[in-house]
């Protein structure tokens, strides 16, 4: 599992990591069934807190996108973020786009970026 650490992002470290999983899941990297790594083993890797990445867990789980069972460890979740509602999924894509829109970015450009970036996280997905 290929995750990295931007100590100039301004988000949390635990909050890197979950949305660095996202992505894996999102992209198909990581699939149902697919164990992650040990929560000691991931913060070693990461040279982070093992309280980081078990934060980091806690919120894939609360999610929907993991499950844990503690001394089985964690595994992606058979069912996925289709559960939560359309409004709550399009909340923090409203809030990025107003960020973009607040930065004076015309919305052709908006459009492109969202593209892109959409190409980007569903490459190598089913």
């Amino acid at each position: 599992m290929i995750l990295t650490i931007d100590t100039h992002d301004p988000r949390a470290i635990y909050q890197q990591v979950a949305d660095g999983i996202k992505e894996l899941i999102a992209r198909g990297v990581l699939k149902e069934g697919v164990g992650l790594p040990p929560v000691r083993q991931l913060a070693a890797d990461l040279g982070v807190n093992l309280n980081t990445i078990a934060t980091a867990y806690r919120e894939l789980q609360k999610e929907g996108l993991i499950t844990v069972k503690h001394g089985s460890g964690a595994v992606i979740a058979s069912s996925t973020s289709a559960e939560r509602s359309q409004v709550e999924l399009l909340r923090p894509l409203r809030a990025a786009l107003t960020e973009l829109v607040l930065a004076g970015l015309p919305s052709n450009e908006i459009l492109d970026v969202v593209a892109r970036e959409l190409r980007t996280v569903t490459k190598g997905s089913k």
